[in-house]
């Protein structure tokens, strides 16, 4: 299969990157990094999640980024909205778009949110039907797609179950997650073959965590496949609070440097990309986990 010719790039840095950290992070700095990403010309910015600051702190305050973000035309800025409550708060904050999650491994499912994978699937119910109603675009997370902390391996067929599953229910486009990032090429691409005979694979995306060292060759493998929209963060920020050990998200400079590199389109400009993440690690107090950006500020 030749590989794509564009690649949509979904930057889940503000989102996805900063729920794991620490420290406080403050609503202007928030709002400071997800201005410099739409400069940098990313498309889709996943700039918060409306769960409760209970469980997830750094996404309190998500409303008042949304309120306070220069929003440009033709850019989606999208958020976590895991539950109908949820979803009411961020249709009030003006989000054209958000995400539901679940998991292909029902031991994550039960830790993560206390429920089975069907009762996850069932509690999307009232959100698919509110955003339908209000049109609001939903994109789906699938967690755990190549290993769980918890069971080990997962099987492509479960996989391909509770991605059908979500595509069925309305989701425009299903993102398939390495949340602990032990996936493998060879891994990856069985994985999409098994998932894209049942969802086509027009509408599936790759999510993958460095812990292994091995998202780069997944996201090689998943274009290999014919999958051209890749989930990835500023500075390789993230993690999973669920999942002990997972280590950042692929770095969104390091992606756009490979597609660069193989001449495929993604209209983001890898500098004001760097910017950005040495932007956001200035805040956070650390180096960037993006190699590209490392390289370029030694030389």
């Amino acid at each position: 299969m030749s590989l794509p010719s564009f690649v949509r790039l979904i930057e889940v840095g503000p989102r996805d990157g900063l729920q794991n950290e620490a420290q406080p992070i403050s609503v202007a700095d928030k709002v400071r990094l997800v201005d410099a990403l739409s400069a940098a010309g990313l498309g889709y910015i996943e700039v918060g999640s409306f769960v409760s600051p209970k469980w997830v702190p750094q996404m309190a305050g998500s409303a008042e980024v949304f309120a306070q973000i220069q929003r440009k035309p033709g850019v989606t800025y999208g958020a976590l909205a895991p539950n109908l409550r949820g979803f009411e708060d961020a249709l009030a904050a003006g989000v054209k778009e958000v995400a539901v999650f679940a998991a292909a491994s029902e031991a994550f499912s039960q830790r993560n949110i206390n429920c089975s994978i069907k009762e996850s699937l069932e509690r999307f119910a009232p959100i698919m039907e509110a955003a339908r109603q209000h049109g609001v675009s939903v994109r789906g997370y699938v967690s755990c797609v190549l290993g769980c902390p918890y069971e080990g391996a997962v099987k492509p067929e479960q996989v391909a179950w509770v991605a059908r599953e979500l595509y069925a229910m309305g989701c425009y486009e299903v993102s398939l997650g390495d949340t602990i990032g032990t996936g493998t090429a060879g891994a990856t691409r069985r994985m999409f073959e098994v998932v894209g005979a049942e969802v086509p694979r027009d509408k599936l995306a790759g999510h993958f965590h460095d812990t292994y060292g091995q998202a780069m060759a997944n996201v090689y493998a998943s274009l290999l496949e014919g999958i051209a929209v890749f989930d990835s963060s500023i500075a390789g920020l993230g993690g999973c609070p669920y999942a002990k050990g997972a280590s950042g998200n692929v770095a969104t400079e390091d992606v756009l440097y490979l597609l660069d590199g193989l001449g495929i389109e993604t209209g983001v400009d890898l500098n004001a990309l760097i910017a950005a993440g040495r932007q956001i690690c200035d805040v956070l107090g650390r180096p960037s986990g993006s190699r590209v950006a490392k390289a370029r500020s030694a030389q």
